[in-house]
C-alpha cells in the first residue's frame, strides 16, 4: 500500500493505558500512528493495531522521552522518513506515590523533562510544521492534579500545572493560524499509573468517579477536533 498522502499522528507513551487508546481512536479516524515509548512492548502494540486496521500504516519507536535532545530527533525522524504529522498527543508520563526528597535525583530529573520540557519542544518543532500547513492538531494530557499544591504530589501536579497554562496560551497563540491544542485535564483513570487498589477501582468505576482510558480517548479526541481549549474527564472534576 501506499501511506506517503496519508497524515499521520504522533502519540507519546503509547505502550499501554491511555496512550494506546489514543493510537486506536486515531487509527478508526483514518491517520497513520507514529507511536512512541520506552518500553520494549511499543512494538506489540503496534502488531495489535495493523492487525485491527489493516488500511493504516504503524510506525513503532523505543525511545526515552526524557531527555532532552528527545523532542528534535524525533522531529528529525519524521523528516528525514517523509512522515507528516497532522496529530500531536503529549501523553508520556510517569508518577511515584513519594515525597519529593524521598526519591531519586534520577526520577525527579525524568519527570520534569518528561512532563514539561519534552512536550513543550515537541509542540515547537511540529507546530512550526502545522502552522506553515495551516493545519494541525496538539493534545496535551494536563491533570486534575495541576490545581493541588499537595504533599506526594509535589512533582506531578506542579508539572501538570505548567503543562495547562503552556497548553491553554498555545491553544490562544495557534487558533488563527489553523493549529488547535486541547487541554485534556483527567481525574482518576483505571490505569496501571497511580496502582490503586481493584476494590477501590471497583468502587469509583460504579459512582462515575473512575473511568476506563477507551472513554477518555474517544472524548478526548472528539474535543481536539471541535477545537476545544480544554475537556475534563470525567465531568465530576469540571468545577475545579
Amino acid at each position: 500500500r501506499n501511506y506517503m498522502n496519508q497524515p499521520y499522528a504522533l502519540i507519546t507513551g503509547a505502550s499501554s493505558g491511555i496512550g494506546f487508546q489514543y493510537a486506536r481512536v486515531l487509527a478508526s479516524r483514518g491517520y497513520n500512528l507514529l507511536i512512541v515509548s520506552n518500553e520494549e512492548a511499543i512494538h506489540d502494540r503496534a502488531k495489535e493495531l495493523r492487525n485491527e486496521y489493516p488500511e493504516i500504516e504503524v510506525v513503532s519507536l523505543m525511545r526515552d522521552l526524557s531527555l532532552q535532545t528527545a523532542a528534535e530527533e524525533l522531529h528529525n525522524y519524521c523528516r528525514e522518513n517523509g512522515l507528516e504529522v497532522e496529530v500531536l498527543v503529549n501523553n508520556a508520563g510517569v508518577y511515584h506515590d513519594r515525597d519529593f526528597l524521598d526519591d531519586s535525583l534520577a526520577f525527579n530529573s525524568v519527570i520534569l523533562n518528561l512532563h514539561m520540557y519534552t512536550p513543550a519542544m515537541l509542540c515547537y518543532h511540529f507546530g512550526h510544521d502545522m502552522v506553515s500547513r495551516g493545519k494541525g492538531y496538539i493534545l496535551n494530557m494536563c491533570s486534575i492534579t495541576s490545581h493541588m499544591a499537595a504533599q506526594r504530589l509535589g512533582a506531578y501536579g506542579s508539572t501538570k500545572a505548567f503543562l495547562r497554562n503552556f497548553t491553554r496560551a498555545l491553544h490562544v497563540e495557534l487558533h488563527e493560524k489553523g493549529v488547535r491544542v486541547l487541554n485534556v485535564n483527567p481525574g482518576a483513570v483505571n490505569t496501571g499509573l497511580y496502582n490503586i487498589p481493584a476494590w477501590i477501582t471497583r468502587l469509583g468505576k460504579g459512582v462515575g468517579f473512575i473511568v476506563e482510558p477507551d472513554y477518555l480517548a474517544r472524548r478526548a479526541v472528539r474535543a481536539l477536533f471541535r477545537g476545544r481549549a480544554k475537556v475534563t474527564i470525567p465531568t465530576f472534576w469540571s468545577a475545579v
